[in-house]
């Protein structure tokens, strides 16, 4: 099964307000107040079709998000709007394995920013400054703290597997080439070596290729090939021939 890791890159903010939660759905939310029932109405409108654990871990995230807004007095705008940018950060993180921290964390005051200002259709003064501090400071220490726990649990695994494919050697070269299942032996590129690494190293590049196995984990495919002295002296000998005239 082939399938494409996507890049990070620079995510655009938009208005969240009723995006994922309706007026009518944070009148249910309300009226919840014990945390089974909290947690029965978020999993219907936030987690649905999530196999565990990653259902247990999101819905604690988001009964968290609803005591912080019943804590400081947030209106249900704000409380459906702060969740839905809570989402939306965790979607952005787990969308790729790859690192992308300074994106989501650019991406949280983006969001927080265009709820801020009033500036229709573009943004609209849902949060005061204050407010929109008090949010800030909960994502840092309650999502973007815990970044990379929710990366591995949410995103598949990524290996590095490295094959040797030797091309242009000859086998007094390759009687040299040192075990490098030896404790003490380091490898050192070989003249005519070719390097054909699968991994990390080849994902950075946009658009990589890479294939996913049954355990769920992801590799892709760079080359390497390492120059062979022994075929630039000869060319540099044919070419001192060919020059090599004495003129009288």
């Amino acid at each position: 099964m082939e399938s494409f890791i996507k890049v990070p890159y620079h995510l655009e903010a938009r208005l969240l307000l009723w995006a994922d939660i309706s007026y009518h759905d944070m009148e249910l939310i309300d009226q919840m107040q014990s945390v089974p029932d909290l947690e029965r109405i978020l999993c219907s409108l936030l987690c649905a079709g999530l196999p565990e654990p990653k259902k247990e871990v999101l819905l604690e995230l988001y009964v968290q998000t609803v005591n912080f807004c019943r804590e400081h007095n947030l209106n249900k705008e704000q409380t459906s709007t702060l969740l839905s940018i809570i989402k939306s950060i965790h979607e952005a993180n787990t969308e790729t394995p790859l690192n992308n921290f300074r994106e989501c964390l650019k991406y949280c005051h983006d969001l927080l920013l265009c709820h801020s200002i009033t500036r229709p259709p573009f943004s609209i003064n849902l949060f005061s400054f204050e407010e929109a501090n008090c949010v800030l400071k909960y994502i840092q220490d309650h999502y973007m703290k815990d970044y990379k726990l929710y990366k591995y649990i949410f995103t598949p695994k990524v290996t590095l597997d490295l094959s040797l494919i030797y091309s242009g050697t000859t086998d007094m070269e390759s009687s040299f080439i040192k075990d490098s299942s030896a404790p003490d032996n380091r490898f050192s590129p070989t003249p005519g070596l070719k390097l054909e690494v699968h991994g990390p190293a080849a994902l950075e590049r946009s658009g990589s290729r890479c294939s996913k196995g049954s355990d769920n984990r992801t590799s892709s495919t760079a080359e390497l090939i390492v120059p062979n002295p022994s075929t630039k002296k000869k060319e540099k000998k044919k070419d001192k021939n060919m020059t090599g005239y004495n003129v009288k």
